[in-house]
């Protein structure tokens, strides 16, 4: 009998799977026997007779599926309509329905039966029948064949209740523009052409850098990715929209880290090339660059390259690391020329000093000792190649050391007066310094560049947490950053800080301590920057303003948090003018912060009635800042009601998480409720190992990395099992610095004021 294997995703199609072949030497047949493993997501129908040699065996599949809600394979998405749909538009008790794909990396399977694994390519002649006053969209023409060998995840198909918004590109391509066109449900098209307007711009952008593109294709968004409402959507989403439609995958890549990696780094370029006054290569370092070490330094995170031995693995190597320290990696390639440099300098393979980069997790640490024997011998012998990117006086012999390929090297003719290592933060690595250098370039600001502050902050607090450094050391940098005006400085020094308070939250003492340091750092910037936006102020002074007044409020400035009260209230009043769009996330969190059930309930309102296009999620980051246990209860139970989309229940978690007083409650929750929080997560791995990393990678005792093992000790953990391995890391992280800082900490802020003895 003759085994055919195929990826069949729900185990309920079994019994309506119907199966046969026919070749041109033999009569059909139909299959004798059909077999599911739910384990690797694979159907194997049997045959009583073999297959007969043939250039073409016809294999026929009838088949049943279900259009499900999780945001995988061929799904369904609720919406409220803004104006009156067609009758054929299909409900959901009150919301409206549209329907699309999401095959990505392996998720085809659930929307037909298919080989969907990347090294198993086919071409498609697809059909779908649709009522006649629906739209239907798909990645190619209509009534035409597609003959290249691209794999499914470029197969992609929509409909809906849709129209559109279209313009044409500057450049030509095949002798005339090429249209681009964004679709949305009715009623909502206007808020597409800010998306539109980047998507023509892109193409034509990596025409002329990357070649011709003539592709045809199809991209599904979420709401918040591609439209923007110039009158009511929060700015900094303007941001989003452009990076997310700039993200671009180059079919010449074949690894998927050079493929993601690379989409990741030449989105990031595009934006930069649009939108100069963005300076998104600061925002780079402070967001990319930053998260890729942070999941990079756990011992569960994984090599840029990975060997995948399932496909269904692929979704958990769809994280930080392939995307994020893969473009970091990109940069810092292209930066310094460095394959063509290395190979060209030292008549080597390339690959040679390449490897640690992608085959190696983890990253260097480059310790500096001004004086000799200062430097202690590493247990990790990895030699890595390392630009060193010396900043300091360009005429003193030792600017001239470009690259470090030895354990240890001596450079000498440095100007001790100033210098810096790791220019612009081009390098992915960190830098150690001595604390009296460390305080030193503190008091040379002038000097460095946006990314080198960025560098120097987010080096310092990672340096601290690990033991390598001191947050003493940390601090006393810091306290010299009053006059800070860089949006990007400012948001890495207060992610640092509030990282930390997180940790030392338990510890009254410590975490007023770091309350009160917040404080003085923060106020004079948020004092001057103030509350009303300009007509002719930039992009990132209105980010900075919402970032201040945020962390002001948080830190219990009076001024902020009577402002932000009275906003809150005249605007819960219908004064829908009294708080800026760029600004209701601080002063909804500061509503619900301070509020008590009242405000709770008025935000919850706000989110039910919201017709902005972020609203939503504006609202449920904002919930997650209540005070007490029923509170945070009742919000859970409304994360996992209806009323929440499975790809948002995680916003609500983060800020949850964030929150010391209500972290506890959550796992707490997910523990009591498991059952309800897998079945409506776990149709899609990607957002239940999101969605648990979010929720408790801010613990810091190893008493609650015990207990979280123990709770999934014995549970089926496929697809989110390395999410809680970085979980496990993350939590004995903070706790062995928690133990080992505490009381030095606290110490450093009573020396300073900060803190009574």
């Amino acid at each position: 009998m003759l085994g055919c294997r195929l990826k069949a995703q729900k185990v309920r199609y079994m019994n309506q799977i119907h199966c046969g072949w026919q070749c041109s030497q033999d009569l059909a047949q139909k299959a004798v026997n059909i077999s599911y493993d739910e384990a690797s997501r694979r159907a194997t129908f049997g045959f009583a007779q073999d297959i007969s040699p043939s250039k073409q065996v016809v294999l026929g599949i009838e088949f049943t599926g279900i259009m499900n809600n999780n945001m995988a394979g061929f799904y369904r998405s609720k919406y409220k309509p803004v104006v009156k749909p067609p009758k054929s538009v299909p409900k959901e008790g009150d919301d409206h329905l549209m329907f699309s794909t999401q095959f990505e990396s392996c998720s085809s399977r659930e929307a037909f039966p298919c080989f969907d694994e990347p090294n198993l390519k086919a071409s498609f002649d697809f059909s779908i029948e649709i009522p006649e006053d629906l739209v239907a969209l798909s990645n190619m023409p209509e009534r035409t064949v597609k003959d290249s060998k691209e794999g499914l995840k470029l197969l992609a198909w929509a409909f809906g209740d849709l129209e559109y918004v279209e313009e044409f590109t500057k450049r030509k391509y095949g002798g005339k523009p090429m249209p681009v066109r964004v679709y949305t449900t009715k009623g909502l098209k206007e808020q597409a052409r800010f998306g539109l307007k980047n998507a023509y711009e892109v193409v034509d952008y990596f025409s002329e850098s990357h070649g011709a593109m003539e592709n045809w294709g199809l991209i599904t968004y979420r709401t918040t990715a591609i439209l923007f409402d110039e009158q009511h959507s929060d700015a900094k989403y303007r941001n989003r929209v452009a990076y997310v439609v700039a993200h671009v995958t180059m079919e010449w890549w074949s690894e998927l880290w050079l493929n993601e990696g690379f989409a990741t780094w030449v989105g990031w370029l595009a934006v930069a090339h649009l939108y100069p006054d963005f300076h998104v290569w600061c925002q780079f370092v402070t967001e990319a660059v930053q998260t890729a070490q942070q999941l990079d330094s756990l011992r569960g995170s994984h090599p840029i390259e990975v060997p995948v031995k399932d496909a269904l693995e692929i979704d958990q190597i769809f994280d930080a690391i392939s995307y994020l320290k893969g473009s970091s990696v990109i940069r810092n390639a292209t930066t310094n020329d460095l394959w063509a440099a290395l190979s060209k300098a030292s008549g080597k393979d390339v690959t040679q000093f390449m490897d640690p980069w992608i085959r190696k997790i983890g990253f260097p640490l480059l310790t500096v000792a001004e004086e000799p024997g200062d430097v202690k011998a590493a247990d990790d012998q990895t030699l890595w190649w390392i630009p060193l990117g010396l900043k300091t006086n360009p005429r003193v012999s030792g600017a001239a050391v470009e690259a470090l390929t030895a354990k240890e090297e001596t450079l000498r003719g440095i100007d001790d007066t100033f210098y810096k290592l790791n220019a612009d933060q081009n390098g992915f690595y960190r830098t150690n310094y001595p604390p009296a250098r460390l305080a030193t370039m503190g008091t040379q600001l002038d000097k460095l560049s946006t990314e080198d502050k960025i560098g120097l902050v987010a080096d310092a607090a990672a340096l601290a947490i690990s033991g390598a450094g001191t947050t003493a050391g940390l601090l006393t940098f810091v306290s010299n950053f009053t006059h800070e005006t860089s949006h990007s400085v400012w948001a890495q020094l207060l992610a640092s800080l509030l990282n930390i308070r997180s940790i030392f939250a338990e510890n009254i003492p410590v975490a007023d301590g770091l309350k009160h340091f917040t404080l003085k750092l923060l106020s004079s910037a948020t004092e001057e920057i103030g509350w009303e936006y300009r007509p002719e102020e930039d992009y990132l002074t209105g980010q900075l303003r919402a970032l201040l007044i945020g962390t002001a409020g948080g830190a219990r400035h009076a001024a902020t948090i009577k402002e932000a009260k009275s906003r809150f209230k005249r605007y819960v009043a219908g004064e829908r003018d009294a708080i800026h769009p760029s600004l209701r996330l601080p002063v909804f969190r500061i509503g619900v912060t301070e509020g008590g059930k009242a405000a709770y309930e008025a935000v919850k309102n706000e989110y039910l009635q919201t017709t902005s296009i972020d609203g939503k999620e504006i609202c449920l980051q904002s919930l997650g800042w209540v005070q007490t246990t029923d509170l945070v209860n009742d919000f859970l139970d409304f994360q996992f009601s209806d009323n929440v989309k499975v790809q948002d229940v995680h916003s609500g978690s983060l800020a949850l998480a964030a929150n010391a007083s209500a972290r506890d409650a959550l796992w707490l929750y997910i523990k009591d409720h498991w059952d309800d929080v897998h079945g409506k997560l776990s149709g899609n791995a990607v957002v239940l190992d999101r969605y648990l990393k979010n929720s408790l990678q801010k613990f810091a005792s190893h008493e609650k990395e015990k207990d979280i093992a123990s709770f999934f000790e014995g549970k089926d953990t496929k697809g989110f099992d390395r999410g809680l391995v970085q979980v496990s890391d993350t939590v004995r992280g903070n706790a062995k610095y928690k133990e080992r800082d505490e009381k030095l900490v606290l110490e450093w802020l009573q020396a300073n004021g900060y803190a009574t003895k």
